[in-house]
């Protein structure tokens, strides 16, 4: 984990932006504090332990909230729920992930950032930009929104540990949480500034190919190489990627054979897909299973597992976008512009459900899932405070 020298922070723009300042400091710490623990989404016990972590600073800067709930995750991360009653009828779902894509060890080994050509401080560690600075925002943004002395709604904050395997676990949560808010702010990073009210679908296809085992020197001839079949249907599929069309195809994991010396008898596929329609997810589902490979003596089954649905900015949500762009007027800032991106998160699935959400509510930055993402530390003010003045605005029910 890696930072350059200090630069001068960015004006303040309301009182909660000058507030947000003054302890710009502690929510840094906090956010080192959170990547200095590694969570990979495969790794359990760290898993546990940076749940527990992350616990202890949400208690340590909002005090025990009035209700939480730990729902175990089996083979995945657990999904913790915090509740803390507010002063006003409305209530807010906050939604962020705590796991990361990056092994345990990672940050042993972690490479600093090339220097920024603008001369712009930069702060870099394993999930410091997807997602933990937004974690740290969420829990900062509550406490400034109390200390203004507004009303502020009740808040949930939905903590889980799955989100990079495609909340597998926490889906149902994160769906019954939502329906109980009156709005969801996922605190995933912005789009270089943006919030993101769009989102592509995805997909996660496991294709496992069945061959027949044979001697690979003495008998190749009897074998039917799983391996070799699974090479065709990965090459295929590729061809199945329309970027015009907005969807994207990409073999992440492959695992075959049993040894050198054998014609492999089964190899698996882990295909990732992104899709921007419902019409796209029915055009792949088609093209896959007309895959046809040279060898029929290999047999190739095919999961067809959509994980998440498209997301648009549906009518509940575009009120609440009006509303965070008014806040951030309110606190001097330029615009907050919008944008829809390749990646999906939790968000889709409250869209899915016809709630209002928004996504992209945490770091400026950039490199997710990338060796060097960062963050820009001097914008931690300014976002936390714009999570902060939308809170007392949804005191009150949205539209209410």
């Amino acid at each position: 984990m890696t930072a350059s020298p200090a630069s001068p922070a960015s004006p303040a723009g309301s009182p909660l932006t000058a507030r947000a300042q003054e302890v710009a400091s502690e929510i840094v710490t906090d956010i080192l504090t959170l990547v200095r623990h590694e969570t990979s989404s495969y790794d359990l016990s760290g898993l546990a332990a940076g749940l527990d972590l992350l616990r202890e600073v949400a208690v340590h800067r909002l005090g025990r909230p009035d209700h939480e709930q730990r729902h175990p995750g089996g083979q995945f991360g657990d999904t913790l729920t915090l509740t803390y009653t507010g002063t006003g009828a409305g209530h807010v779902a906050l939604v962020g992930h705590y796991d990361t894509v990056w092994p345990t060890g990672t940050l042993a080994g972690w490479e600093p950032p090339e220097a920024s050509d603008d001369g712009r401080v930069r702060l870099s560690g394993p999930g410091i930009f997807d997602m933990k600075t937004g974690l740290a925002q969420g829990i900062w943004a509550l406490r400034l929104a109390r200390e203004s002395g507004v009303g502020v709604p009740t808040v949930t904050f939905v903590f889980n540990g799955d989100e990079e395997i495609g909340s597998l676990s926490s889906r149902p949560v994160i769906e019954e949480v939502a329906q109980k808010a009156d709005a969801t702010l996922v605190l995933e990073p912005t789009a270089h500034g943006a919030v993101k009210t769009g989102r592509k679908g995805s997909g996660i296809f496991r294709v496992t190919a069945t061959g027949v085992e044979a001697h690979a020197g003495l008998a190749p001839q009897d074998g039917a190489s799983a391996i070799t079949a699974l090479s065709e249907f990965v090459v295929a599929a590729a061809a199945v990627a329309s970027p015009a069309r907005g969807t994207t195809v990409n073999t992440g994991l492959i695992k075959g054979g049993s040894g050198t010396n054998v014609v492999a008898g089964q190899a698996t596929a882990t295909i990732d897909i992104r899709v921007s329609s419902e019409a796209e997810q029915d055009r792949v589902d088609a093209e896959f299973d007309a895959i046809k490979v040279s060898d029929p003596r290999v047999r190739i089954d095919i999961e067809h597992a959509w994980n998440r649905p498209p997301m648009t900015l549906n009518t509940a949500s575009a009120p609440l976008l009006d509303l965070a762009r008014e806040v951030a007027r309110e606190q001097g800032r330029d615009g907050l512009p919008d944008a829809a991106v390749g990646g999906a998160s939790d968000a889709n699935f409250v869209a899915a459900l016809g709630f209002p959400v928004l996504c992209g509510m945490g770091a400026v930055g950039d490199g997710a899932h990338a060796q060097g993402e960062f963050i820009y530390p001097d914008t931690v003010p300014a976002q936390t405070a714009l999570v902060a003045g939308l809170l007392g605005r949804l005191a009150e029910p949205l539209g209410g």
